[in-house]
């Protein structure tokens, strides 16, 4: 299905990205205080990540992403797992999306299935090195690797979403351009049947975390074929429409932005502070798709309703 997708993301007028797993987890009482944060459930309560993902295709999502932004063999296997035990944990995680997929595609009418097509889309999450770090270098790309080294740290991960059948990678909160462009290589030269969508960690809407100009990393990547749509995520509401702006005049491939709900996050306690005066979804997602915006959806904090406040633009 890769090819179609390629296609399809730049030639629909927009789709709905889901929202932040963890925050519906701890909803239904499950503890993400690990160095797996949400992935946790994969191990704990399986079910529960299928009722979240479902619970945003009701509220109009059409990708989910699977729970492995911080899931790989690495680190379940430093917890005691067997290698093939930790190999099924991510394998896992796609069943879950797509058990989610299913049961939300089938109950709908026919009619409305047929105008869906070939949505909802399962996207395999691929968090930064920073992420397995679980130290809150993802917002900081204060972390350096070979690019050898980084290709071998992804790389079973990724054969092992491709092997279940994701329709596509997301290649998400990447803060460090040389990672970034270690993991398209690694796209181009071992998966050349697949694409992915790419979106940053920045520090301000002109800039990655680890100090790269924004434009100049969206333009190298640019002419990447398999490199389906660019952007960013998990950063504040108030910088997406200058980045929306700034990618668009670099870029011809779609612009996917998912940001955070406004609240403040401490990355060094890793918790979360209420921006009661925080500008909301609603107010701001006209201007995003004027801007130019092509994919949106929520990251950390976010919630169904505020996915649905997305769809009410796109669908």
């Amino acid at each position: 299905m890769s090819d179609l997708i390629a296609v399809d993301l730049k030639n629909r007028n927009g789709l709905v990205v889901d929202g932040a797993m963890a925050t519906e987890l701890e909803k239904r009482g499950i503890d993400t205080d690990s160095d797996l944060w949400s992935a946790k459930a994969l191990i704990e309560n399986p079910e529960a990540i299928t009722a979240v993902h479902e619970s945003y295709f009701q509220n109009g999502a059409d990708v989910a992403t699977t729970n492995t932004y911080q899931a790989n063999v690495s680190k379940f296997m430093e917890l005691g797992f067997s290698e093939s035990e930790s190999e099924n944990l991510i394998i896992k995680a796609v069943e879950l999306a797509n058990k989610a997929r299913n049961n939300y595609f089938n109950s709908l009418p026919k009619d409305v299935r047929q105008k869906r097509a070939p949505h909802p889309l399962v996207a395999g999450s691929v968090g930064p090195y920073g992420a397995y770090l679980a130290d809150g270098s993802e917002y900081s790309g204060d972390y350096n690797l070979s690019k050898s080294e980084y290709q071998e740290f992804h790389y079973s991960r990724m054969e092992l979403l491709d092997r279940a059948g994701v329709d596509l990678f997301a290649f998400e909160t990447q803060p460090n351009f040389d990672e970034a462009n270690a993991l398209v290589d690694l796209l181009i030269e071992k998966f050349p049947k697949q694409h992915a969508w790419l979106t940053f960690s920045v520090k301000d809407d002109s800039t990655l975390c680890n100090g790269t100009s924004l434009s100049e990393a969206v333009k190298y990547f640019n002419g990447a074929d398999q490199v389906s749509a660019i952007g960013v995520n998990c950063t504040t509401l108030e910088n997406i429409h200058e980045v929306v702006r700034n990618v668009n005049q670099v870029t011809d491939k779609p612009i996917i932005v998912y940001p955070n709900n406004g609240d403040i996050y401490d990355p060094v306690t890793k918790t979360w502070q209420a921006s009661l005066q925080a500008d909301t979804f609603s107010d701001l997602v006209p201007g995003w798709l004027e801007a130019g915006a092509k994919l949106i959806g929520g990251c950390c904090r976010t919630t169904p309703n505020d996915i649905k406040s997305i769809s009410n633009y796109i669908h």
